[in-house]
């Protein structure tokens, strides 16, 4: 009988839960026995993880607020990964949109298969939209200032990491795309997973629209506000995040705030918001968006910017209305053409299980078998 390989499961952090988080749980649904190794862990972010057999850099031995602080130092991420002995494993699966890529084979025989979410968007796609808007507040001005210094030498040690890895996985043909540019490495495209069966559409849709995500600059919620204040529409945003002050000054009357952590309570609240909302709004330029799939298993109609993920995901006139421009005149003639368009929420849901979490692991599994068998 042919032994089974040893495999280790790799992620650049667990702090916060979101899409790269689910599909690291998909990830151990598929292989139990696997660790997870990652930079830093805090277990009262992630209380899904408990279970999981999650072990950390050592990173994750330095004082609390140090500890949060690498996030400024790529770096030190760079080394602590580079400094993980995998060596009894024979196939290393990483999921990756920083440097969970670096981790190092170190011996002949080893496989090393990088599910990558993107190159990393502030070193190469999306380095002049980060170095105009860095997202860290008040320190934006020192973010600015170091970025030409640091990003340079930064994406070649990205780029070397890349070269070593056996193969690439995308999240969707834009993220594919730019893995081939960037690191000159071909890729093959396996959406994400999605837990569709959370959701149960209700015939009976309400007459308000939601925006959920991180709040920070480039998720653009502040056109799916000036839009609703335009239209004098209801929506209701979820979330949080470092542009919330600025958000709730340019919000209208119609426009509500659930500004919440994640918790259990949370999630069944966005179930019930999107089971039953007139339409999701999503104006970011996305690598994939699992939440518009989410918004569709709850068999909401999606409005979203087309570019990136959301073309992978939304059919345009059926399951949703894509806008062509990152601008608040776009998107409200969107809204105006979805309030016109008779959307099926059955039709809707049947697109979003396409995207189903059974179909992820299936492929996931699928494709390591083939590359190492």
């Amino acid at each position: 009988m042919k032994k089974q390989p040893k495999i280790a499961i790799v992620h650049d952090w667990l702090t916060n839960m979101g899409g790269a988080e689910n599909v690291i749980l998909a990830f151990h649904e598929a292989y139990p026995d696997a660790p997870i190794f990652t930079s830093t862990y805090e277990p009262t972010k992630v209380p899904l993880f408990k279970d999981c057999d999650v072990r950390t850099t050592y990173l994750q031995n330095l004082p609390k607020p140090f500890r949060k602080l690498h996030k400024f130092f790529p770096m030190l991420r760079v080394n602590a990964f580079q400094k993980l002995d995998l060596s009894e494993y024979d196939i290393i699966l990483s999921s990756c949109s920083a440097e969970a890529k670096q981790v190092k084979k170190t011996r002949p025989g080893q496989i090393h298969i990088c599910y990558c979410h993107t190159p990393i968007r502030y070193y190469w796609s999306h380095y002049d939209e980060y170095r105009k808007n860095p997202g860290f507040g008040k320190l934006n001005w020192l973010i600015r200032l170091t970025m030409p210094l640091m990003v340079p030498p930064l994406k070649k040690v990205d780029y070397k990491a890349a070269q070593n890895v056996d193969y690439f996985i995308g999240n969707s043909e834009t993220v594919k795309a730019r893995i081939e540019k960037y690191y000159n490495k071909p890729a093959t495209v396996i959406h994400p997973p999605v837990d569709v069966d959370r959701f149960e559409p209700s015939s009976k849709r309400g007459n308000y629209y939601v925006a959920f995500s991180r709040l920070v600059p480039y998720k653009r919620i502040d056109l799916a506000i000036k839009a609703a204040n335009e239209l004098q529409i209801p929506l209701h945003v979820l979330g949080v995040g470092s542009e919330y002050s600025n958000l709730v000054k340019i919000a209208g009357k119609t426009v509500t705030f659930y500004n919440k952590e994640w918790s259990p309570e949370f999630v069944k609240f966005i179930n019930h918001e999107l089971n039953n909302a007139k339409g999701f709004i999503f104006p970011a330029e996305e690598d994939f968006g699992i939440i518009q799939v989410e918004a569709m298993a709850g068999g909401t109609p999606v409005i979203a910017y087309g570019v990136g993920g959301a073309k992978d995901i939304a059919i345009d006139g059926k399951t949703g209305i894509l806008f062509n421009k990152q601008n608040v005149k776009s998107l409200v003639s969107a809204i105006k053409l979805a309030e016109k368009t008779p959307f099926n929420y059955k039709e809707i849901r049947k697109r979003a299980e396409h995207f189903s979490k059974a179909n992820f692991i299936k492929q996931i599994k699928n494709f390591v078998a083939e590359k190492t068998s």
